[in-house]
């Protein structure tokens, strides 16, 4: 074999590479990126978890891809160990797939039938994929464009392989370099070790399969060489669950055992048979459709063989991965934020829509919290108030962070609006804590001076405090729930907050001028209503933002217009309610 072989060889395998990963993406995105939320929502049998392991796999074209997200959602908390197992087993058959893809670069012939080899077919799909690529504007078709160029480019990159390993069957060093892996000991170290260093299985079964239309390829070479294949293709999923928790590591560590059992299993069946009662396979010549089938029943077989022991290997995984020291299971609050599903827009943006929820219970606890402060004060309720505050300042950061990052990537329509929705709204939530701990601030200040409002006051300041309290429940249930008609009662509400604040400082004037309250109270009071006035003034952002999402041709500022000037959307109606309910 020449340096030139050599070369082409590596070519081969890059151009292989990419075409596989160009023609995976194109799949994904082309089946609406709902493949990772298909996944984690509906995997919660283990046949469903089997079928839908197997058939994403097979649209992505990667088994290590479908195990690394399957390790991020037990990272995350989003999926239990045993569900994320039998995903695991169904992306060890789903990722066979490219084998038969594979398979397609054997085909040949002359007169009609050239029409249809590997070389033609190539050309005239590439040449529609660029086609499309280059000369339409739908995103969509930019996607399947890229589907058909990854398809002739992994092609290529076979046929560069094919032709690169075609000197070799000539070549009595390679042939029996090739006997010595009949050894399945050696067979399956040189399969396990050629595809930790390619971190693809799928790669190096097109490598098997390339070096098998030398001719030299025997059932006894491929059948370990592939259980080795299958055991290798741990190394990424490994890789990736470095940092990870408990969980997420012992996820990783399953993808690992079951190829090991399996290869175990396989090995022994095979082996065993065999030797009491001759199969007849050793010496059959393999070529790249008969690999790609022993493959599929390799992994098959597996599959249905280790299913009913799934409990037993995930005994020997937390055998084998137990936690250190303090650790705990992955319940954090920022959990969801799962740097692994960046690259999977869909996850990534649910679970910051989900993690943004979270921090709006946690912004109306601690609301209700400092609230209560103002009746029965106490050292631990404000340090308590104190610590969510700072819990809901690394919301904001965290989230904001994560989905910074995530613009990086490409988002639909629809996901980049979810995005920016929670993007604008962050601020609010973070603004509404920093009003909670004002008036937590209030409170300890009265507390220390021994200071009461009067009568009156604290009759004034419940109207307002309830209408408040409804307010916070209907924007936060609006953003949560994505409710439009819970958000147009909000803008109606806060109008009236600013009237009770008004009247609540004008009764205060009056109180003072008769000598019922003194100075230092009024500042106080004014405090206290300025932080619920700005509270209900970010709770009508919050709706603003559910509307704007929910009604893409309506402008908040122009509803807002809308809503005072023409007194739409029940506007008269809702108001006049809360006029009457909130009234001092």
């Amino acid at each position: 074999m020449q340096l030139a072989d050599i070369i082409s060889l590596l070519g081969g395998v890059a151009l292989f590479l990419f075409g596989m990963t160009l023609m995976g993406d194109g799949l994904k995105k082309v089946a609406g990126n709902q493949l990772e939320l298909v996944l984690y929502r509906l995997s919660n049998t283990p046949l469903k978890g089997v079928l839908l392991g197997a058939g994403v796999t097979a649209v992505i074209q990667s088994s290590s891809a479908t195990s690394i997200m399957v390790v991020g959602f037990v990272n995350s908390g989003m999926m239990k160990l045993e569900q994320a197992v039998t995903v695991i087993e169904g992306a060890l058959i789903g990722t066979s797939i490219t084998g038969w893809i594979i398979c397609l670069s054997s085909i040949s012939g002359s007169g009609w039938i050239s029409l249809l080899s590997t070389s033609t077919l190539s050309a005239v799909i590439a040449i529609i994929g660029i086609l499309l690529r280059m000369f339409t504007k739908s995103q969509q078709k930019h996607h399947v464009g890229d589907i058909m160029l990854g398809f002739s480019v992994l092609m290529y990159g076979m046929q560069a392989m094919s032709g690169s390993v075609a000197p070799l069957k000539e070549s009595p060093a390679f042939i029996s370099l090739l006997t010595t892996f009949s050894n399945p000991v050696i067979g399956i170290l040189v399969g396990t070790a050629f595809t930790a260093i390619l971190q693809s299985a799928s790669a190096a079964c097109g490598i098997l399969q390339a070096l098998s239309m030398t001719g030299a390829v025997t059932f006894d070479v491929a059948y370990p060489v592939l259980m080795g294949i299958a055991i290798g293709a741990a190394v990424p999923v490994l890789l990736s669950a470095l940092g990870a928790k408990l969980e997420g590591r012992q996820t990783a560590w399953m993808y690992l055992i079951f190829e090991t059992a399996a290869a175990v299993l396989c090995a022994v069946v095979y082996y065993g048979i065999n030797a009491i009662v001759p199969l007849g396979l050793s010496g059959m010549i393999m070529n790249p459709v008969s690999i790609a089938l022993v493959n599929t029943a390799f992994r098959v077989f597996s599959v249905i063989a280790l299913v009913p022991f799934n409990k037993y290997l995930l005994r020997v995984s937390r055998a084998l991965i137990k936690p250190s020291g303090e650790e705990v299971s992955a319940n954090d609050a920022f959990a969801r934020l799962e740097e692994r599903f960046l690259i999977h827009p869909p996850l990534a943006v649910e679970q910051s829509r989900l993690t943004t929820n979270d921090m709006a219970k946690a912004t109306k606890s601690n609301f209700l919290a400092a609230l209560e402060l103002m009746d029965n004060f106490s050292e631990a309720g404000y340090n308590k108030v104190e610590a969510n505050e700072n819990l809901i300042d690394s919301y904001e950061d965290k989230i904001g962070t994560y989905l910074m990052r995530l613009s990086a990537q490409e988002l639909s329509t629809e996901q980049n609006e979810v995005a920016t929705k929670v993007l604008h709204t962050l601020t609010d939530f973070e603004r509404i804590a920093d009003h909670a701990m004002n008036i937590a601030d209030v409170a300890k200040e009265m507390h220390e001076k021994k200071q009461q409002f009067s009568e009156a006051a604290r009759k004034d300041l419940a109207v307002e405090i309830a209408a408040v309290k409804e307010i916070i429940e209907l924007s936060f249930r609006s953003f949560t729930s994505n409710n439009i008609d819970l958000a147009y009662h909000v803008e109606p509400l806060e109008e009236r907050i600013d009237v009770l604040t008004d009247k609540i400082k004008l009764h205060h004037t009056d109180r003072l001028k008769r000598g019922e309250c003194t100075l230092d109270l009024g500042f106080a009071l004014n405090d206290l209503l300025t932080d619920l006035e700005r509270i209900s003034d970010h709770c009508s952002n919050l709706a603003l933002a559910v509307i704007e999402l929910g009604k893409d041709e309506i402008d908040p500022h122009d509803y807002v217009i809308q809503l005072k000037e023409k007194h739409s959307h029940n506007f008269d109606e809702y108001y006049a309610e809360y006029a009457e309910r909130y009234n001092v």
